[in-house]
């Protein structure tokens, strides 16, 4: 791939130029307010639900070019662009839209990256229908929002996909060492953000890859791994180092790190503690949490058997308990790997899933079973102590709890029995607990989450800062990397004031 230390000359005196307002001014004068709005909204293109189920390719397909330059089109340019304000790394979304609207994809790609050092994973798997997509003016007129998270894709598999991966010049290195625990979007980001201001960043992570949850926990046909390979080599392009296998409150702690000469500290060491639901049975075999399941498919590749030869169950009856993302991970994965029968036990209607829509869509074409308001209370086993059916009872909804989702109430005399000989449980995780426990003094909430500082993600020790699951508990990729960019402003700070 090209890599340039800068713009040329001539890409400079242009941006000097198509940034002015008049440049953008005639450019919304070749379509108006009206005709912009009645562009539809173009598809994404999508495998065949009886192609994809057959295999871990990818299904999404990416947008071409004139649908991706069609769909800029639909973009209004709006003087008080709402989108930026959803968008947790506040890209500059009217910019880069506009930029794909006259074939400047390289340039649109690069000004995405001002804020955003991982926009080929945020295209695929961020919730931008909640967040910059949901406040588009043009949804709030029409009803049909601009495919923002669709088009950032396209710019950033163009750029990787054409060689044009554009180097930021660095500035002289500041003499200043930070040590970045745990090699998520929240990590990854943070360390992109402060090698771009020339401090000299490690990043440790307990796994063999990159990539946190981008690795171990979205699979394969959402999220190839050879496109976070693509966005961790960028950071180290930058000049981040990462050192793999290295469990820091194991290897070393951050104490031990300070002794090495790190001054500042990130952690974003995420949520990896699985929540079960404490029934009877959840002990037998057969019975995963959702983070060892696709731990064990994902990042140890156990659906490439026999190249990778990692033990997985493989269920003909496979059940996964819960609504979210990772539950439709979990049971597209199982369909993949060859069910009969894929099913979603939900305790809530599907009104209530957590779960982003395209996921459940996709999940729906692909045949997945959803059993909604239901709920299991045991698991029975064999006499080999695998288990062979879960015991379940029928849900109706109350009044809303403090989710603001009306709460489950069970119905009495309504049980019943599922045979299954898989059970996934995908109903949240907590935060990690090892750097809590291996840091003396570091103060933590009652679910063992990092208390920070949210205008800073500061937390009581000097010098140390968190971001991302560690501190939310399970919550988006998106908001773990807003996380980290504001945690790297902050770090950035703190160390010129030292």
């Amino acid at each position: 791939m090209a890599e340039k230390d800068e713009l040329s000359a001539e890409v400079k005196e242009r941006l000097k130029t198509e940034y002015q307002k008049p440049w953008r001014q005639e450019l919304r004068r070749t379509l108006s307010v009206k005709e912009r709005s009645k562009i539809p909204r173009q598809k994404m293109p999508e495998r065949p639900a009886e192609e994809r189920i057959k295999d871990f390719g990818e299904v999404n397909l990416g947008l071409e070019t004139e649908a991706a330059q069609m769909e800029a089109k639909r973009c209004l340019d709006c003087a008080n662009p709402a989108c930026v304000k959803g968008c947790p790394v506040s890209i500059d979304i009217p910019s880069f839209v506009k930029l794909i609207e006259i074939g400047e994809f390289v340039l649109a790609a690069r000004k995405i990256k001002e804020t955003n050092s991982l926009p080929a994973i945020c295209g695929r798997v961020c919730p931008q229908e909640i967040q910059c997509e949901a406040l588009c003016n043009l949804k709030k007129a029409t009803g049909v929002p601009v495919a923002i998270g669709n088009l950032e894709r396209f710019v950033a598999d163009f750029e990787r996909k054409n060689g044009e991966i554009f180097i930021p010049s660095i500035p002289a290195p500041s003499g200043k060492k930070v040590a970045v625990i745990g090699a998520g979007p929240a990590g990854l980001t943070v360390a992109g953000e402060l090698a771009k201001k020339g401090h000299q960043v490690t990043v440790f992570e307990a796994l063999h890859l990159a990539g946190g949850v981008l690795v171990y926990g979205i699979p394969e046909f959402r999220l190839p791994k050879s496109i976070l390979k693509a966005e961790v080599d960028y950071l180290k392009r930058l000049g981040v180092e990462i050192k793999l296998n290295f469990v820091v409150g194991k290897t070393a702690t951050l104490e031990d790190l300070r002794a090495e000469g790190y001054e500042a500290f990130f952690i974003g060491t995420g949520a990896g503690l699985p929540n079960f639901m404490k029934i009877p049975g959840e002990n037998l075999i057969g019975i995963y949490s959702a983070n060892e399941y696709l731990t064990r498919v994902n990042l140890m590749r156990a659906y490439d058997f026999p190249r990778y030869d990692t033990p997985v169950l493989k269920g003909e009856r496979v059940a996964v308990i819960g609504g979210g993302n990772v539950a439709m991970d979990s049971v597209r994965t199982a369909k993949r790997l060859g069910a009969k029968r894929a099913m979603i036990i939900y305790r809530r209607s599907r009104h209530e899933m957590p779960a982003r829509e395209e996921e459940i869509k996709h999940a729906e074409e692909e045949g997945i079973e959803f059993h909604f308001l239901t709920v299991p209370v045991r698991y029975i086993g064999d006499e080999h102590g695998r288990v062979k059916a879960m015991e379940c009872q029928r849900m109706e909804l109350g009044e809303p709890d403090a989710s603001g989702r009306r709460r489950p109430i069970p119905v009495p005399g309504s049980e019943f029995t599922v045979e299954v000989d898989l059970v996934v449980v995908a109903i949240g995780q907590s935060p990690n607990p090892l750097i809590p426990q291996t840091t003396a003094g570091l103060k933590v909430g009652k679910w063992g989450n990092i208390e920070v500082d949210w205008s800073t993600m500061a937390t009581n020790i000097e010098g140390v800062y968190a971001g991302g699951d560690i501190v939310r508990g399970g919550a988006t990729v998106i908001l773990a990397m807003g996380d980290g960019r504001l945690a790297a402003a902050s770090i950035d700070e703190y160390l010129k004031r030292k």
